[in-house]
């Protein structure tokens, strides 16, 4: 704030404000909407809540299901699960405890490299398994369904590309 000392009311100029404008004007401002990350932050949100939802009938977790999902018949290494489920190595760890602890999943060390522990699942875990799988079938087949093969080409086409994007270019 400035005041012309000859002036009978001080001049009052807020560069604050005139910066501000300058500075909106020659940028583009955008709504959620109209942005990337808002509606599939929007849309996943609501997708994890009706997994969760079915997954806690049976007393689970979505991020159960999908450990479930990952573990290969012959047993995944746990080094391997979270990269391969884009899960924090923290979470990951603390969920498997309460899978090993829930009889589901069992670790066993690698024969040929003892510092290597599998992840391998039990009876328990195989017919959770086999309840995530069908759940995410019925909740692929009833979405998908709204839509015609070109809308979902297109859609899979774009988040490929999205991802192409967010993996290999560098943004900022």
């Amino acid at each position: 704030m400035t005041s012309n000392p000859s002036a009978k009311f001080p001049l009052i100029v807020c560069t604050h404000t005139i910066s501000d404008y300058l500075r909106h004007r020659s940028r583009k401002v955008m709504k959620p909407e109209e942005t990337i990350d808002f509606p599939i932050r929007k849309v996943w949100s609501r997708i994890a809540r009706i997994y969760n939802t079915e997954a806690a009938k049976y007393g689970g977790s979505m991020a159960i299901g999908q450990i479930l999902l990952s573990i290969e018949p012959d047993g995944t290494p746990s080094t391997k699960l979270g990269p391969k489920m884009g899960m924090e190595s923290r979470s990951l760890v603390r969920t498997l405890q309460t899978m090993e602890e829930e009889g589901l999943v069992k670790r066993v060390p690698c024969k040929e490299d003892k510092r290597v522990v599998r992840i391998h699942l039990t009876a328990k875990g195989k017919q959770m398994r086999d309840v995530s799988r069908n759940t995410v079938i019925r909740f692929n087949e009833a979405v998908q369904s709204r839509f015609t093969p070109t809308q979902l080409t297109n859609f899979r086409q774009v988040m490929s590309e999205l991802d192409r994007i967010l993996e290999q270019e560098q943004l900022f």
